[in-house]
């Protein structure tokens, strides 16, 4: 099948996004709790090493989002990276991509769902967690049955709340290290502890880009959008300049303001308690830091929460209009969403949550099919744009890929090598390949089945 025809069956989305929400759609889905909460576990790994680390991990992110944002022009449809999956690759790369992408996002709102309700005991903790989990699954999957532009908003409104929270933390972590208003701190914290500047070596840092990475995770929601952009041959590109230098920059400088700040032994953890955040808005004299900032991360939470639903049901509308679904799963609303879609991964959804409340240990065994999830499609969006620059010479797109193709193969390279890391570490990682490659083998085994079953009856009509 040609890519016109694959991206025509995915017609019907109301093209209801506009130029500024996909911007901010972009920026909500790659700034989450990896930042306010997870940096802590990426500094315990690195200490002051880890700037360095999220910058490799922004290189992979950038690599791949200009990856996507070239192939995403040209084929704006709501299947996006698994779609060009099917498109430049083979229909098993799109199959494997596009469930393990759904399953991965289910997993990861329902996690999701419980830290919010966790975070909601700061100020109620008589109100049992499942009760906000079921609340906010419930209210954003409303919201997301209805107009994609009311989606756009909702999320414009969640990424305003963490982009005004990282550029405020900024700025009142600048003002200490260079003595605005009070002796300077200087830079010695970054090279004066113990073991200096690495002082877990490179392999520590090594190991806090794994944790990067995965902060990044999220930013691939600008393809899917593409599918729902009222102009996407310039909303994309637009959204493409300015989400990625300013996701570096809020990265970076959020990092380098914590580690020059705080000294890292006392921000860097093994088990995330307390985000690295309220310690230097302590440090700035800002009054109530802890409730500012869980009310931050609660947005953060909830805006994941949103936008996952909206990625796993443009999955599962992608599929079935492949026939890789259920044909119910296909259809749209008055208001142009998949409402089958969203519910049917609602459902799925609470069932994730359900299990990380009742058996936490379980439930970081699901998470290894996320964590190993994440990679597998990244490496899947770079292959599937290799492919595709062989279709489509480089003069006629409308967005082009620096120093193509090698930094596409500098990108690869560190994502396999991300991916072998994990496999043999001894303490947490592991876990992602010892449910990762189980969960490719029975979705390859499902393709197959279905693959068998189509030509049967291919041959019987």
């Amino acid at each position: 099948m040609s890519a016109v025809e694959i991206s025509a069956r995915e017609s019907g989305l109301h093209r209801g996004l506009g130029r500024t929400q996909i911007v901010m759609i972009g920026l909500g889905g790659a700034i989450g709790t990896g930042l306010f909460m997870g940096s802590g576990l990426a500094i315990g790994y690195a200490g002051p090493a880890v700037i360095v680390s999220y910058a490799l991990a922004g290189f992979v992110a950038v690599v791949m989002v200009f990856s996507l944002s070239e192939m995403a022009v040209v084929h704006p449809t709501a299947g996006s990276f698994g779609t060009y999956a099917e498109t430049y690759l083979n229909p098993w790369a799109g199959f494997v991509v596009r469930y393990t992408y759904w399953i991965a996002q289910v997993i990861a709102i329902g996690g999701e769902a419980v830290a919010a309700g966790l975070y909601m005991t700061y100020w109620f903790p008589d109100v049992a967690v499942w009760v906000w989990s079921l609340s906010f699954c419930a209210v954003l999957l409303y919201f997301n049955s209805r107009s994609v532009h009311n989606f756009g908003t909702i999320e414009s409104w969640f990424a305003l709340i963490k982009v005004v929270a990282i550029v405020l933390f900024i700025v009142l972590g600048v003002a200490p290290i260079l003595g605005i208003g009070r002796p300077a701190l200087g830079l010695h914290n970054l090279y004066a502890l113990p073991g200096g500047f690495l002082p877990h070596g490179l392999s520590g840092m090594w190991m806090a880009v794994i944790v990067g990475v995965f902060s990044f995770n999220g930013i691939e929601v600008i393809a899917v959008t593409s599918g729902e952009a009222a102009d996407p041959q310039r909303a994309i590109p637009a959204a493409l300049r300015t989400m990625v230098l300013r996701l570096f920059l809020f990265y970076v400088l959020a990092l380098t303001v914590i580690v020059t700040t705080t000294p890292w032994t006392a921000t860097g953890v093994k088990v995330v308690a307390q985000s690295p955040f309220v310690k230097v808005f302590s440090i700035a004299g800002v009054r109530n830091a802890a409730g500012i900032m869980n009310f931050v991360v609660i947005s953060a939470a909830l805006s994941s929460m949103n936008t996952n639903v909206y990625l796993c049901s443009r999955m599962l509308f992608s599929l079935s209009r492949g026939s890789y679904a259920p044909r119910f799963l296909g259809a749209l609303s008055s208001s142009g969403t998949p409402t089958a879609a969203i519910l049917t991964s609602g459902g799925c959804i609470l069932v994730a949550a359900a299990v990380s409340m009742f058996t936490p240990y379980a439930y970081n065994y699901l998470l290894g099919v996320a964590l190993f999830a994440a990679m597998l499609v990244w490496i899947f969006i770079l292959v599937s744009h290799l492919s595709f620059r062989r279709h489509h010479p480089v003069a006629t797109l409308p967005v082009r890929m620096p120093l193509f193709p090698w930094m596409q193969l500098a990108g690869l390279a560190m994502l396999v090598a991300i991916l072998v890391t994990m496999g043999l570490d001894t303490e947490f990682f592991y876990v992602s390949w010892l449910l990762g490659v189980p969960w490719v083998m029975l979705i390859s085994a499902a393709y197959f089945l279905w693959r068998t079953c189509q030509r049967r009856k291919e041959a019987e009509g």
